[in-house]
């Protein structure tokens, strides 16, 4: 485990010192990528990594770069999928119209949930966030006349962009995605570098101290919250246009803890782990299909010996510092600390 942790530790540092050739070569393999994937299936594969990608990204803001533990992010999916699905197939809207609405209405969900229990830490707000996607799926299987209940919502239209309906065929899906992923990326990428994300850190770090530094904890644990949910919502909205049907089954608690699962295999508190944790968790489910049955038991597995061996996950613990120093400091800095 630590000579597989170390091996991308390496190539982490190496591709962090080569930046300038290596995100113009990820991006022009993620343009042509498609067009190399042999089937429908595998991109169907892909495609679905990217969405695991987003959502770990959006908790790794909250339990990577704050510190809460949430066991309740399948409710923002959720919530960002029923609501695109339902304004899709009752009032006629279009994806592009109908996901900022869901992506904003988890957002909301997030701040109605994160105003009275981020007061709490530790088990106390992993079983209230737990609680809390129990009763939106509850909500979603009760609530008939909107959901449908137990049969789902059937026949989501694809998002139609130009007058295209994207599919996997025409490559819309998987690119609609990679959009989907960029923005995400940026923009949780912007905040962990700007002062917001040094005030997360800190709350991570020690709360105490940052409260007594003048940051306002529960102020960011909110913002992060709300910031996740947002994007939750977004993939679920995703999620329901490309499956064309969802139900209560899709947003169980297991799939809050294979987002947890992803986040803490790759590592949390960095932007590279949660797209490692989705390539590997994802993809295993395809590659062992005779262990099907035991895929939460393997997932368990994994969780007990990475929190035995490596606790901060395959690329976690990567710097000593909370924050970007410009190229060139780290080294004084470890110098005149040996010194």
């Amino acid at each position: 485990m630590k000579g597989i942790a170390l091996l991308f530790s390496k190539l982490r540092t190496y591709v962090d010192r080569r930046k300038k050739i290596f995100l113009p070569t990820a991006a022009a393999v993620l343009l042509l990528l498609p067009f190399a994937v042999p089937s429908q299936y595998i991109l169907r594969i892909i495609t679905m990594i990217g969405v695991y990608s987003v959502l770990a990204l959006s908790l790794n803001l909250v339990t990577g770069y704050t510190g809460q533990v949430s066991l309740g992010h399948a409710a923002f999916y959720a919530i960002g999928a029923y609501t695109s699905a339902i304004l899709s197939t009752k009032l006629g809207f279009n994806f592009f119209l109908s996901a900022p609405v869901g992506a904003v209405l988890a957002g909301m969900a997030g701040l109605l949930l994160g105003l009275p229990t981020l007061r709490l830490s530790g088990s106390y707000l992993s079983i209230t966030t737990m609680g809390f996607a129990e009763v939106v799926r509850m909500l979603a299987l009760n609530w008939e006349s909107l959901t449908n209940g137990p049969m789902g919502i059937q026949r989501i239209p694809r998002p139609i962009l130009f007058g295209v309906a994207l599919n996997l065929n025409n490559k819309g899906l998987y690119y609609l995605m990679l959009a989907i992923l960029v923005l995400t990326t940026y923009s949780i990428g912007a905040i962990v570098q700007s002062r917001y994300g040094r005030a997360l850190t800190a709350i991570r770090d020690d709360e105490l101290a940052a409260t007594m530094m003048g940051v306002r904890t529960m102020r960011m644990k909110v913002f992060a919250f709300v910031v996740s949910a947002f994007f939750c919502g977004l993939a679920g909205a995703f999620y329901a246009h490309m499956i064309n049907y969802i139900d209560p089954n899709s947003f169980t608690f297991d799939t809050s803890i294979v987002i947890l699962s992803i986040v803490i295999l790759g590592g949390m508190g960095t932007m590279t782990g949660p797209f490692l944790g989705a390539l590997l968790l994802i993809s295993f489910p395809e590659l062992l299909r005779f262990m099907q049955e035991y895929r939460f038991v393997v997932y368990g597995v994994i969780l007990v010996v990475m929190m035995r061996f490596r606790p901060q996950g395959f690329l976690g613990g990567q710097k000593r510092t909370p924050y970007h120093l410009p190229r060139g400091v780290d080294r004084p800095l470890e110098a005149s600390a040996k010194e």
